[in-house]
């Protein structure tokens, strides 16, 4: 059983999808995943969008642990209902609308997105036999959604070949739990200095020449 790991409603436990429809994420793979989230710092007073969102299972471990707004998109009739339970569970805890379903295909959800709509921190956990194709097109969808500093962060196969990274969009990081990877993405910002590329001269140096240009 599937459960909310921390935060306001830590320690609950998650309705989950029967059968074998959606493939949730694991306590252990996601308890890895909200680690690296919380050291980059983005989920608190974040808004997040859950594409492909099964129980909810993300997004409302981002309510627990103080996301401002959360977004869950999903077609399926059954994974759609469950989402909206585990919404209504999350909400009840926080006093408040923090979690959103929508019973939607991501592709037209993202079609209807306003201009001004923009999240800061997006899960894809699409089926692992959605081809490659179909995942590209979502991520350049996606683009001009995400907010500066935004994270982007794609659930697949430990056998899929890395997503195709639009434009807009450049890998950061991506690490492996068993039959599980993760990609973690970033809005492209051309000519920004990445720290853990170079060590603290090089950084300093940098910094410098920068100034001195000005």
């Amino acid at each position: 059983m599937t459960r909310i790991i921390a935060g306001a409603a830590g320690g609950t436990p998650l309705t989950a999808v029967p059968g074998s429809l959606t493939r949730p994420t694991t306590d252990r793979v996601k308890e890895a995943l909200f680690s690296r989230l919380d050291a980059f710092n983005v989920i608190t007073g974040a808004r997040v969008l859950d594409l492909y969102a099964g129980s909810g299972s993300l997004g409302v471990e981002s309510g627990s642990r103080g996301a401002t707004a959360v977004d869950l998109v999903e077609s399926d009739a059954k994974a759609s209902g469950v989402c909206q339970r585990n919404a209504d569970l999350i909400n009840g805890v926080l006093g408040r609308k923090a979690v959103t379903v929508h019973r939607s295909k991501v592709e037209p959800f993202l079609d209807r997105a306003a201009a001004g709509d923009m999240w800061d921190l997006v899960f894809l956990d699409p089926p692992y036999p959605l081809e490659e194709v179909a995942l590209q097109a979502v991520l350049q969808k996606l683009c001009p959604h995400l907010a500066p500093g935004a994270v982007v962060v794609v659930e697949r196969s430990s056998r899929s070949p890395e997503p195709w990274w639009p434009d807009g969009l450049t890998r950061f990081a991506e690490k492996k739990y068993g039959e599980t990877r993760l990609w973690f993405a970033e809005p492209f910002v051309p000519d920004a200095i990445d720290p853990d590329a170079v060590d603290g001269d090089d950084l300093s140096e940098a910094s410098g020449v920068a100034e001195g240009q000005q």
